[in-house]
């Protein structure tokens, strides 16, 4: 069903900061291009965590202040970036030994579907002549312990991105533990989907509705 009411939920930055509440102090994070990029302004005070971005930096800080930009000092996603004292930079392929070697505790990735089995469909729709570009999504939902979901919880078309069944490509089957988008925040597990959080003025019933799968609450 279309999301044509007055626009209710979390905004943007809204979802970002559910999001970083749930990371335990002394993790190592990486975060995806777009969204999940705004988890990092959010850490809350008496707790460290470590962001990594894949081409070659442990350590990365909030977004520089405008006018402070350091061209050569950016992320995956080509936007300028910080780094906190004491990070390091390293070779491309070194930063992916620690992805693929599980060293990296949560991982915050967009999506264009979830599945209530947790799969992930995140770097293409699948129309012909499109170009592959998966990125580093494939190593990372392999290689990290855990993988949050940062998205809107409907296309612009109204169509739900979390249903029973992905029907994009894959970037990992069953590698989601939880999703947080602007209606709520959801819990995959062995048992189907949880709701663990609704938004401010959204009801069970309206996010079924908006759900192309069977949720359930605790």
């Amino acid at each position: 069903m279309p999301i044509t009411e007055k626009k209710i939920g979390w905004d943007r930055n809204q979802m970002a900061q559910k999001a970083a509440f749930d990371i335990p102090d002394g993790s190592y994070v990486n975060l995806g291009i777009g969204m999940p990029e705004l988890v990092s302004g959010f850490v809350p005070e008496g707790r460290e965590v470590i962001y990594h971005t894949e081409n070659g930096l442990l350590g990365m800080g909030q977004v520089p202040e405008n006018g402070k930009e350091d061209p050569e000092l950016i992320n995956a996603g080509k936007k300028c970036i910080t780094a906190i004292p004491g990070a390091c930079f390293f070779h491309h392929a070194d930063s992916f030994t620690m992805i693929r070697g599980s060293h990296i505790d949560i991982c915050v990735l967009g999506a264009m579907q979830v599945s209530q089995e947790g799969d992930l469909a995140n770097w293409s729709t699948g129309k012909p002549g499109a170009i592959p570009a998966v990125g580093g999504a494939m190593d990372l939902v392999a290689g990290v312990k855990t993988i949050f979901v940062i998205t809107q919880h409907n296309t612009k078309n109204g169509d739900p991105k979390i249903n029973e069944k992905c029907t994009y490509p894959l970037t990992g089957k069953g590698v989601v533990n939880r999703i947080y988008t602007n209606l709520a925040i959801l819990d995959v597990t062995d048992n189907g989907l949880f709701v663990r959080e609704l938004a401010p003025e959204v009801t069970f019933e309206y996010l079924q509705k908006n759900t192309g799968a069977k949720l359930n609450q605790y």
